[in-house]
């Protein structure tokens, strides 16, 4: 773990940033796929596993930038 949160420490934050914001947001129309994919999970909607794989497709980046945050957290105690 300890490996794993340094690497993310050296992560550029910019790249991040932006690849965050275009995958969180693609495709731009009709609706992104993370809204359409927290409406079905709201709804009931049964997901099939092509639907995980593109929230998780989706979302990495978003994770990517919260281990980052968590290992300068860490590393600044």
């Amino acid at each position: 773990m300890k490996f794993l949160l340094d690497w993310a420490a050296r992560l550029p934050l910019m790249p991040l940033v932006v690849g965050a914001i275009f995958l969180a947001a693609a495709p731009f129309v009709p609706q992104p796929h993370l809204v359409e994919k927290a409406r079905w999970l709201i709804e009931g909607t049964p997901l099939k596993p092509i639907d995980w794989f593109d929230i998780l497709w989706h979302s990495w980046p978003l994770l990517l930038i919260a281990l980052k945050f968590a290992a300068t957290a860490r590393r600044q105690q």
